[in-house]
């Protein structure tokens, strides 16, 4: 029995415009070709090409969850450094001082929970029926 030679050995030459050639390759980007001469290939021989899928709203998500995990580590930076200017503290008057200056770190603290609480709640109902 023959094997059959899959090899490819013959050319083709093709001459594009500038455009033409930014639309084939934002085309091939879009496909999950490897190449863009197996793009080309398959696309010239009516193969089907598989194309990559963005879902948007995935991407959203994964955007805020992001932005969220910065802003919880910030708060938790924010804490630990409270906690140990607590421990710090020699006299009474700077533990007073810092008390007052605690109750603002407190307000943003609060209010950066509440923004949060207020994004997971939009993230809820944009995934759950």
């Amino acid at each position: 029995m023959k094997e059959k030679n899959t090899n490819r050995t013959r050319w083709i030459h093709l001459r594009l415009t500038p455009d033409e050639m930014k639309l084939l390759q934002t085309e091939f980007e879009k496909s999950l070709c490897p190449k863009l001469s197996d793009y080309a290939r398959k696309n010239l021989l009516g193969k089907p090409i598989v194309l990559k899928y963005r879902n948007q709203s995935v991407d959203d998500l994964v955007l805020e969850i992001s932005r969220l995990r910065t802003e919880l580590n910030a708060i938790g930076n924010n804490y630990n450094q409270s906690v140990k200017k607590l421990h710090s503290l020699q006299q009474n008057s700077e533990f007073q001082n810092w008390i007052l200056s605690s109750l603002e770190d407190k307000n943003k603290l609060f209010e950066s929970i509440e923004s949060i609480k207020i994004s997971m709640l939009k993230l809820i109902e944009k995934w759950l029926p």
